[in-house]
């Protein structure tokens, strides 16, 4: 068996472990990456890239049809579901060399596609390779969580790692599961001409603003999807094409096709995890506000510590852990800056705190909320997309806490909103931006200008304006 003694081992290449290895590649530090699947991980393979290209192809359809309401008549679409499905495939290929094993060669990463274990404290070893190195970075990702329902493991079923490569289209979709990836899979398959129902035992899209989630909703059955909320899947029988899922009230679903999106689970088993002395929890591998283990020396990354499970979390974790090993800065996390999206049309974004969280960090009394509608907005009333809405939380003295973003480009509005709340700057900043006009970020200046409303145009503010003018 070879040896290799390196500066640092990463096991795994998805988003979080390959923006690692090429940092430190490239500022000099030696690397040696192990991968026993498929390079770019959940990402470019069955998450953020084939789920995009699926939801724009869904676009596209529903766009065909036109919009009466602007004198635009359209036809329903002429849907080729195989071509959607290579579209998505040519997506993936498209900017698969990105994360190739070759780009990570040419960076000077030893790549070893196998599967790494820990056989001792700060040692993996693979079929071929064993590794000791000064610093390991555990970046094993997440899989598919399928919940114990009685049946379902008798019947065919999807979940993300597999929904994306079935080029057959479903006649009826069942989605078991209301979270960001259930909803965004509903919308996209119903404007794609399958007939979906959408199941979720408890809350949908539960960690979401209630306001925007119940406009989502509202949009989202208007577009044809049935949801059933609050109840869930007792049992599940059937063959391939002839499902049944039987509902906790009594009800049942026949559908050809199941989805299951019910969350996903840290990869934490076979890693050898207890062989290298590195503790694990309920939700993943433990890590400290620096990321490390409970070996200091070993680090651990995105969806595998039970962190928010977005690919842009495991980048910026990535770079965490480049500053405390390569640099030996004691960088930290603060999970509080969070932004996400769900891409649904229209998208629903977030950055920081939310109402309640705020209200519970800092009390009620301090907290302020400014709400702006988009049918107050005139380019959302231009395109006829007033659907939507911004809301923006702060303290009472104005500091940016949170922000939430309902509308067709959300996605990209909330890219200021995260500057601001992650640099501590008050919403002054924000209400004093020139913003282009007509466009929908227009909405989030009105609601940072609502902040001083009630100053502006209070009467001591008509006070002083009516004794200046006298001057």
């Amino acid at each position: 068996m070879k040896h290799i003694t390196t500066d640092i081992c990463i096991i795994g290449a998805g988003s979080g472990g390959l923006s690692v290895a090429a940092g430190a590649a490239q500022m000099g530090a030696r690397v040696v990456l192990f991968e026993a699947d498929r390079m770019g991980g959940d990402c470019l393979n069955s998450g953020c890239v084939p789920s995009k290209a699926l939801l724009a192809a869904a676009k596209a359809a529903h766009q065909a049809q036109g919009n009466p309401a602007m004198g635009v008549t359209g036809a329903p679409p002429s849907i080729d579901f195989a071509a959607v499905k290579a579209h998505v495939a040519t997506t993936i290929a498209t900017i698969a060399p990105h994360d190739s094993v070759e780009r990570f060669t040419g960076l000077g990463v030893t790549v070893i596609e196998e599967r790494a274990r820990f056989v001792a404290p700060r040692c993996v070893r693979s079929d071929s390779v064993e590794v000791t190195a000064k610093f390991f970075v555990i970046a094993a990702g997440s899989t598919a969580m399928v919940p114990p329902i009685p049946g379902l493991d008798t019947v065919p079923f999807h979940t993300n790692e597999t929904i994306f490569g079935d080029r057959e289209k479903p006649g009826h979709l069942a989605i078991i599961g209301g979270g960001p990836v259930g909803v965004e899979m509903a919308q996209a398959h119903c404007r794609l001409g399958c007939r979906v129902t959408l199941i979720e035992a408890a809350t949908i899209m539960a960690r979401d603003d209630s306001d925007m989630r119940s406009i989502l909703m509202a949009r989202i059955r208007e577009e044809g999807v049935e949801i059933v909320e609050g109840v869930g899947v007792s049992a599940v029988s059937g063959v391939a094409g002839a499902l049944t899922l039987t509902l906790e009230d009594g009800r049942r679903i026949e559908a050809s096709h199941i989805l299951v999106a019910a969350g996903r689970r840290p990869s934490t088993t076979d890693l050898g995890l207890e062989a290298g002395g590195i503790a694990t929890g309920r939700t993943g591998i433990v890590t400290d506000n620096r990321l490390r283990t409970s070996d200091k020396r070993v680090f651990a990354i995105g969806d595998v510590t039970g962190r928010p499970q977005f690919t842009h979390i495991a980048g910026y974790h990535a770079g965490i852990v480049i500053r405390n090993m390569l640099f030996r800065l004691p960088a930290r996390i603060d999970e509080a800056l969070t932004p996400w999206v769900t891409y649904t049309d229209p998208e629903l974004a977030h950055a920081g705190l939310g109402e309640d969280a705020a209200a519970a960090a800092w009390g009620t009394a301090n907290i302020r909320t400014q709400s702006v509608s988009l049918a107050d907005n005139d380019r959302a009333v231009a395109e006829r997309r007033t659907e939507g809405m911004v809301k923006i939380v702060t303290h009472r003295n104005g500091r940016i806490l949170g922000a939430t973003i309902l509308a067709p480009q959300a996605g990209e509005m909330i890219l200021a909103w995260s500057l601001a709340i992650g640099t501590r700057r008050k919403i002054a900043c924000m209400a004093g931006v020139i913003a282009p006009y007509p466009t929908y970020g227009d909405a989030g200046k009105r609601a940072a200008g609502q902040f001083f409303t009630a100053t502006l145009f209070s009467r001591r503010t008509r006070a002083i304006v009516r004794w200046l003018l006298k001057l």
